[in-house]
């Protein structure tokens, strides 16, 4: 039995987020605060479908394909920046941090499309009011996990934080799987939460400091099994693993 994940409204999701470190919104939540209709989030469902496979993955595993971007956030100005490995720290991701990860771009006719900008947009209107405005270091990555192998992980590396200051998982679509447990535990303390997220275009928001979460193995129950997210991380100060003044 799937257990449902404890939905809030756009306006509470601010002070939940606050409160407890995570929050989850489902699909008119996340609508009205993109901006969007449901359907101009699903019409970019397709791409979804034309995503390179992720040859990185240290498990040997062919279950991951995905695309990156970047892109700035600054004074209501959004720009993409310029394409860009995905690094992470071991401390942060002990099974691929360290690594210059070069993936493929989102398409440029996502990017384009009004909805995508409204969820970036969304995303570090939240970082905002979760941290106070600055500039955000948004990266995106689509993700599919599917179960070729029979079982896909949808987070290798385990239950973790991404060393960013929020974290915005969408779930986009799962078809013909079981598993994909979401599961949120304080950082520094024994309370935790888990549920699954099942709607489209759900999403589930981090305070990236306060929480740290995994996603459980799918296996499948049909052809062609497989969990597609978005996940938005946002990040002050600039992206993982540019250099600072005393690096």
């Amino acid at each position: 039995m799937l257990l449902a994940p404890p939905t809030t409204s756009a306006a509470d999701a601010g002070p939940l987020l606050r409160e407890r470190g995570y929050a989850v919104l489902g699909p008119q939540a996340v609508c009205e605060l993109a901006g969007c209709e449901l359907a101009d989030l699903r019409a970019l469902d397709a791409s979804w479908n034309d995503l390179p496979p992720d040859g990185y993955l240290k498990d040997g595993g062919r279950y991951r394909r995905r695309r990156h971007s970047c892109f700035v956030l600054e004074g209501g100005v959004l720009t993409q920046a310029p394409h860009r490995a995905h690094w992470q720290p071991v401390e942060y991701n002990a099974l691929h941090g360290g690594m210059q990860r070069w993936f493929d771009p989102v398409e440029p006719q996502v990017v384009a499309t009004p909805a995508w900008e409204g969820l970036l947009r969304a995303v570090g209107g939240a970082a905002s009011a979760l941290k106070g405005p600055r500039p955000w270091y948004i990266e995106a990555h689509q993700f599919r996990i599917d179960t070729t192998d029979g079982i896909g992980r949808p987070t290798p590396e385990g239950a973790h934080r991404d060393g960013v200051d929020l974290v915005a998982v969408f779930l986009v679509r799962r078809q013909g799987i079981k598993g994909g447990e979401t599961r949120v535990f304080e950082a520094d303390g024994p309370a935790g939460q888990r549920f699954t997220l099942v709607e489209p275009w759900s999403l589930l928001l981090l305070d990236d400091e306060r929480v740290i979460h995994e996603t459980t193995p799918i296996q499948p129950t049909g052809e062609g099994g497989h969990r597609d997210t978005l996940v938005l991380t946002c990040r002050a100060g600039g992206f993982q693993g540019d250099r600072t003044p005393d690096a």
